[in-house]
């Protein structure tokens, strides 16, 4: 029985450093992160504003920066997540976000699915008859996958590389395996770029599990940089699931 997620794993891999320049230290109030202060002195370098005159701290000069749609600054800051547990259906949606992002994402044609793993559509959770339909299709699917993979192992025989061989199997055996199947990705994106991407897949409106995937990240952000994300808020939907909206709409 392959492994089943039912929710995302979220983990920061990579987060912003920074290093005020003596000569143009800023005259820094409140608590913040590296990445806040790096968009705070981007923010001030254009003004010139280093001896905060308005006595502002950090994170109240990024609300009033989102208030004033200035968000070319909040691309400064970048984090870099990884993503597990999550379905090649979803990821596939993921990496329409281009403007501001970067992926690498696992290869199938490199990596056997022979044990892989696959995420359960939220819509099924809980629901046992469902998910066992589900279940026995999944099951057929990877099994259909491995005996394609022997097959066309056997009938390219004659390709003397063997990784090349093995490349050229899986393939196009993974042509059988649902959307359903568990993948994994490096995102890395801006601050401004996550911004949109949450407001748009944390809506009502979005695709069930990139929505819970947008709500895992919302939360993750919003304890690395409060400043940057601290305009959403999250409520339960008509629909009894989590749901997310913005006060400074995206630009």
């Amino acid at each position: 029985m392959p492994h089943l997620y039912y929710e995302p794993v979220v983990t920061v891999l990579a987060r912003p450093t920074f290093s005020s320049p003596a000569h143009l230290d800023v005259h820094w109030i409140g608590d913040s992160t590296d990445g806040e202060r790096l968009a705070e002195f981007a923010g001030r370098l254009c003004y010139m504003s280093q001896h905060n005159p308005a006595k502002r701290d950090t994170r109240e000069c990024l609300d009033n920066i989102k208030k004033q749609g200035d968000w070319s600054v909040l691309e400064h800051g970048c984090y870099s997540l990884l993503l597990e547990g999550v379905s090649r259906s979803l990821t596939h949606e993921l990496v329409r976000h281009r403007a501001g992002f970067a992926y690498s994402q696992l290869s199938q044609r490199y990596v056997d699915e022979s044990q892989a793993s696959f995420v359960v559509p939220p819509a099924l959770v809980g629901e046992a008859e469902l998910e066992e339909v589900w279940r026995a299709e999944i099951d057929g699917a990877q099994r259909a996958y491995v005996d394609l993979v022997e097959r066309l192992m056997e009938r390219y025989a004659w390709v003397a590389d063997k990784v090349h061989r093995r490349k050229m199997a899986r393939e196009a055996a993974r042509a059988v395996l649902p959307n359903a199947t568990e993948t994994k990705i490096v995102v890395t994106g801006n601050a401004r770029a996550w911004r949109t991407m949450l407001e748009l897949r944390a809506s009502e409106g979005a695709e069930l599990e990139i929505r819970r995937l947008a709500i895992a990240v919302l939360r993750l952000l919003s304890a690395e940089a409060p400043g940057f994300f601290s305009d959403f808020e999250i409520y339960v939907a008509e629909d009894r699931r989590e749901a997310a909206r913005v006060l400074f709409h995206k630009v």
